[in-house]
């Protein structure tokens, strides 16, 4: 996201929830990020808290330190990650009456297997902001300081990013979807074929899925970051090629339901929101005006 600049912000009135303590927030950053950077997470974290006094925000480190939580959003087993995140939310007292949520880029998708796996404590509302809910076929430019990191990535995904040794190791592959081989997707991807019901039907996903009151979905207009930009909507490519895209209203996924999307569309508990810039790029009053009222 884009530096704070605090003190340039134009002064908003305090919001005020009128006699009820706020549900505690939990963030997931994205990758090559961490749980406290100043620009970015931290930001975000002091933004809420500004807005609504005494909320309890829970930014999730995985690690024992700053850099291990970097690290391992590039390297460690995202099925692991999202065990670990469970265990951590079901000890935290603070968050047992239920909990809002938002993911910033691949923190949306891993949140939103917290959501279908560990439904306790409660998830209430789940803000995806940028996230890749059909995975990605590309990585166009990734974050980070070692461009020879970004580089190495990409040729490892190009290479083989269904392989046995490519899937546990690297975070990126476990949802990478590629469109024109969809069997050896659904077949080798160990985490987003799971959580999206690829490979069989569990019931407990759809139906945890559904007990949410209402997930958002962030897609930015102008992401370089994200290819194809629609899974930000749950959309992907059209199965067999890597051209043209389709909304996720148009997807076998909501087709046949298997997560609950259709029914939770048509009920009002899906949202659709853009933001004119960049992936993750937006400015306080974009943040205040359309995703503060998701945590009153």
């Amino acid at each position: 996201m884009a530096p704070p600049g605090l003190s340039s912000w134009p002064a908003l009135l305090m919001v005020v929830v009128g006699g009820c303590e706020a549900l505690p927030l939990v963030i997931w950053h994205g990758m090559g990020d961490s749980c406290c950077n100043p620009l970015s997470m931290g930001s975000v974290k002091k933004m809420v808290e500004s807005k609504i006094p005494g909320i309890y925000v829970l930014s999730l480190e995985i690690g024992k330190n700053l850099v291990e939580d970097m690290e391992n959003s590039f390297f460690m087993n995202v099925n692991h990650q999202v065990s670990t995140v469970c265990e951590m939310l079901s000890k935290e007292p603070k968050l047992q009456q239920g909990y809002n949520a938002m993911g910033f880029s691949q923190g949306g998708q891993f949140l939103r297997a917290v959501a279908q796996r560990c439904p306790s404590p409660p998830m209430v509302n789940l803000i995806s902001v940028g996230g890749q809910h059909q995975g990605v076929y590309g990585l166009p430019r990734c974050p980070g300081e070692s461009s020879h990191l970004c580089d190495w990535i990409r040729k490892t995904l190009d290479i083989g990013a269904y392989t046995k040794r490519v899937q546990e190791l690297l975070v990126q592959a476990e949802y990478w979807h590629d469109p024109v081989r969809e069997d050896l997707y659904r077949n080798c991807s160990i985490f987003l074929a799971d959580i999206n019901q690829e490979r069989g039907f569990n019931a407990t996903y759809k139906k945890n899925l559904m007990a949410l009151k209402t997930f958002v979905m962030v897609k930015f207009l102008k992401d370089s970051v994200v290819d194809p930009v629609e899974s930000e909507w749950f959309g992907f490519y059209r199965s067999g090629q890597a051209r043209e895209t389709v909304r996720l209203q148009e997807t076998a996924l909501y087709a046949q339901d298997r997560l609950g999307l259709k029914e939770m569309d048509e009920a009002g508990k899906l949202v659709f929101l853009t933001a004119p810039g960049d992936h993750l790029q937006f400015t306080a009053d974009w943040f205040y005006a359309n995703l503060l009222p998701f945590l009153l």
